[in-house]
């Protein structure tokens, strides 16, 4: 009778195992895997596009304001140096971003050939270190005059 508790004891300790272990891959695996991100970098900055109208006005005209559609039509991407794409980035309507990277060395350039009317101060290379954010202001000249 007392191995069948013995082995009843141990049969208990080891599911208890089993199951605290469990719970913490599942709780690694919900937060991220064990904190990777905090490995991580940050590429950020604005994107700005003008001019939108012919002729600048002081006030600014509403309809020559940047809209979402102004960032789509021109889309932005991060590629690896080999010119693998890895990310998109996506303006908020005032022209920030922000994209998370793992370390490295990276290439920002229009996704689209059509989206180099005007001129623009890409492709730009940049490097993402562990930890840290990179800043980088995207200019695209409209041509617009």
């Amino acid at each position: 009778m007392k191995q069948k508790n013995l082995v009843g004891i141990l049969g208990i300790c080891l599911i208890i195992c089993g199951l605290s272990l469990l719970s913490g891959c599942i709780d690694s695996a919900l937060s991220g895997g064990g904190g990777g991100n905090t490995d991580n970098g940050y590429l950020k900055g604005t994107v700005m596009i003008g001019p939108l109208c012919p002729v600048e006005r002081n006030p600014p005209d509403p309809g020559c304001q940047p809209t979402k559609e102004t960032y789509t039509t021109r889309p932005i991407a991060v590629y690896t140096l080999k010119r693998v794409k890895v990310v998109s980035i996506l303006p908020e309507i005032n022209g920030s971003y922000t994209v998370e990277l793992l370390p490295g060395h990276y290439m920002v350039d229009l996704e689209q050939e059509q989206s180099r009317v005007g001129h623009s101060n890409l492709p730009a290379e940049v490097t993402i270190s562990s930890g840290e954010s990179t800043t980088l202001t995207i200019d695209i000249d409209t041509g617009i005059r």
